[in-house]
């Protein structure tokens, strides 16, 4: 597939990687080429800053949003912060979006006071129902939110089962979403669909408790677990 991954972090750094390794044509998209080229030195994280990725990944493309959903356009992948959405989404335009599949991988935290950072939308509404209803024609379906980008592209990372969600109002989106999920490893017991697209409330406020367990673990390689009893 032509897919394109909409973010340069670390978290689209890893699906664009993993994307790649499965033989997918990767576009991935920024606010300014030549600002993001620069980008050379590791962020505050540690995370290879985008311009010394791309050069070490040249098979990725990077493109400004607009034009990295005109070239993959078989899949759309939201990976930034959940505060960028409107801004990124709004450049590529309603037209252009319109019937796609799009990933929503992102959560509306807020850091501006520091860590732990907060949810800037919960409890009646999402961000992936925001998006969803300012865009009606886009097929938004909400998964691998709820964990780290490590683990999101290889679950083997945590040993045993563990859960990933997905959320959406189109069936078919959905299964074409499942259908990656498995290409990355993920086992279909382990996928569980929670319905429509007001069910991304639930699981972006997760973040809030995945955040507190990432500063108690001291490692972002662990992810949540439903058993059901049998």
């Amino acid at each position: 597939m032509n897919i394109s991954v909409l973010g340069t972090g670390s978290v689209g750094q890893a699906l664009a990687t993993k994307l790649v390794s499965l033989g997918h044509k990767v576009f991935m998209g920024t606010r300014n080429i030549e600002n993001s080229l620069n980008k050379t030195e590791p962020d505050g994280w540690g995370n290879p800053a985008v311009g010394g990725w791309i050069k070490n990944n040249p098979e990725v493309q990077l493109c400004t949003y607009k034009e990295a959903v005109q070239k993959g356009n078989d899949l759309v992948v939201f990976a930034m912060n959940g505060n960028a959405a409107f801004d990124c989404l709004n450049a590529v335009g309603e037209d252009l979006l319109n019937g796609k599949t799009m990933i929503d991988i992102s959560n509306p935290l807020d850091f501006s006071k520091g860590f732990p950072p907060s949810l800037t939308i919960c409890n009646t509404d999402s961000l992936s129902e925001k998006i969803q209803t300012k865009y009606p024609k886009l097929k938004v379906v909400k998964s691998l939110n709820t964990m780290s980008n490590p683990v999101m592209v290889n679950p083997s990372l945590v040993s045993g089962d563990h859960s990933v969600f997905v959320s959406g109002n189109d069936e078919t989106a959905k299964s074409q979403v499942v259908s990656l999920l498995n290409s990355f490893g993920w086992k279909n017991e382990n996928i569980i669909e929670l319905g429509d697209i007001t069910t991304a409330r639930g699981t972006e406020m997760m973040l809030p408790v995945w955040v507190r367990l990432f500063g108690k673990l001291q490692t972002p390689l662990f992810n949540f677990n439903v058993n059901i009893a049998k």
